[in-house]
């Protein structure tokens, strides 16, 4: 491609960066060519990958998503290759000759780009630099959607990499290697680990952590579960975490809580890991625990709060005449004065008694988001998680999680989501296939 025509293709982007001088330019030109030409054998692949991450790394932002725009404009499948390719193909069609026709077509398709990319496959560091890459291209989307093109096809390549039959599960304990250990204190994305206590705490006897692991990048846990051994329904995350609390006797367990799920990496999104793992997770539990009868999370609410500030006709809709009379009687403020409080600062809640007056309208809040739907879909994103892998809604808890965050996301309500391994994949399917959320009675009883 000219030099004439990669301007007018940065010009379509000059209003939100400007592009480094020529000369750098150049030089990442040269060094995609020499990967795109795969001269050598895995040896040289290697070095030409390593350089070109180095080249990468050591641009500043508006020289990264030049590379990229490189990458996407010059290095793109030969349009006149398809078009012979397409009308061969079209021509075999009914032949003997279509099926080599169909071949050929799809080779056509297959871009330099992806022979440059492919080659970082062949070490751990490159793997894991082009995931790192990705969650960078993922924010430059946002002011650049050309480069849409060039994340499917990356995205495309990670998840053929990063297959589901390709990740080990590993049980990671107090005495897993030290940089695991502290990444998983950096991924925590549910509830913040605080301490080497806390962590210890979270990998102790009556609690298993498992991870999913690729075999490139063998110390980062790709997504990992929390789970904690209890008798019955756990309702309250602070007692799950508190540091202080004894040893649960795993000998009474019957239900195993999966209190946090976290996905690690932003450069794998769009590829799913979470329904395997809570299902290998599940056999490896009922393994070790034949005594267990329920598989449940306790999980967040993060959508309600957000989800009733732009509808608070809905929110108002669920006090009745019965709960204001006993707000009334605990002081609380009447009214729009009370509901406007509650959806700009959610976690002023006032006296005990408040409290205790705030649950029912609150908890019905909180049943009626979680079983209304659009587009056939949940409204809460870990709903759809759960919903999706064949949950249902098992219970609501008020005062589940009374942390700043949990006021903020949903004031302080937790739902168990319960997993019945003999009919997770009807509810898959009927939740893909008609949009059907599975709750108890009494969480539907509670939404009226």
């Amino acid at each position: 491609m000219s030099n004439d025509l990669l301007s007018k293709g940065l010009s379509l982007v000059r209003g939100w960066f400007e592009p480094p001088p020529e000369k750098v330019l150049e030089r990442i030109r040269d060094e995609l060519r020499e990967c795109a030409d795969l001269i050598g054998g895995e040896v040289s692949a290697r070095q030409r990958a390593a350089k070109l991450a180095k080249t990468y790394a050591e641009l500043d932002e508006n020289g990264r998503r030049a590379f990229l725009r490189i990458l996407l404009t010059e290095f793109g499948p030969e349009p006149e290759r398809i078009d012979a390719a397409y009308d061969a193909y079209r021509a075999a069609r009914g032949s003997d000759e279509q099926w080599q026709a169909e071949a050929a077509l799809r080779e056509s398709l297959r871009s330099p780009r992806s022979r440059i990319l492919t080659q970082f496959s062949a070490s751990d560091a490159g793997v894991h630099f082009l995931v790192d890459l990705r969650a960078e291209l993922l924010d430059f989307l946002r002011d650049d959607p050309l480069l849409a093109a060039l994340d499917l096809e990356l995205q495309g390549l990670l998840a053929s990499w990063f297959d589901v039959a390709l990740l080990e599960l590993q049980r990671i304990t107090w005495h897993s290697p030290a940089d695991v250990l502290e990444r998983l204190m950096q991924y925590e994305a549910v509830h913040e680990i605080e301490s080497w206590q806390d962590l210890k705490n979270r990998l102790d006897s009556d609690r298993r952590c498992y991870a999913f692991f690729h075999p490139r990048m063998p110390s980062v846990p790709l997504i990992f579960v929390e789970v904690a051994l209890t008798e019955g329904l756990a309702g309250d995350v602070q007692q799950l975490l508190d540091v202080s609390a004894p040893l649960f006797a795993t000998e009474r367990a019957d239900t195993a809580i999966f209190y946090s799920i976290s996905n690690t990496q932003k450069g794998l999104r769009g590829i799913s890991f979470g329904h395997f793992l809570l299902k290998r997770v599940i056999d490896d539990l009922r393994r070790d625990f034949p005594k267990l009868e329920r598989f449940a999370t306790l999980s967040p609410i993060p959508g309600l709060v957000r989800w009733y500030r732009a509808h608070p006709e809905a929110l108002a809709d669920a006090f009745t005449a019965s709960d204001w009379r006993r707000l009334r009687a605990a002081g609380a403020p009447e009214g729009m004065e009370l509901l406007q409080r509650l959806l700009e600062t959610p976690e002023i809640a006032g006296t005990e008694a408040w409290r205790e007056a705030l649950a029912a309208p609150l908890l019905r809040a909180a049943a009626r988001y979680l079983l209304a739907t659009e587009n056939g879909r949940a409204l809460d994103p870990v709903a759809r998680f759960h919903l999706g892998n064949g949950a249902r809604i098992e219970r609501l808890n008020w005062l589940a999680d009374t942390s700043p965050k949990g006021w903020r996301q949903s004031w302080a309500i937790m739902v168990n989501y319960r997993y019945e391994p003999d009919k997770l994949q009807d509810r898959i399917d009927a939740y893909e296939r008609d949009g059907l959320i599975e709750a108890t009675s009494a969480v539907r009883r509670l939404a009226r």
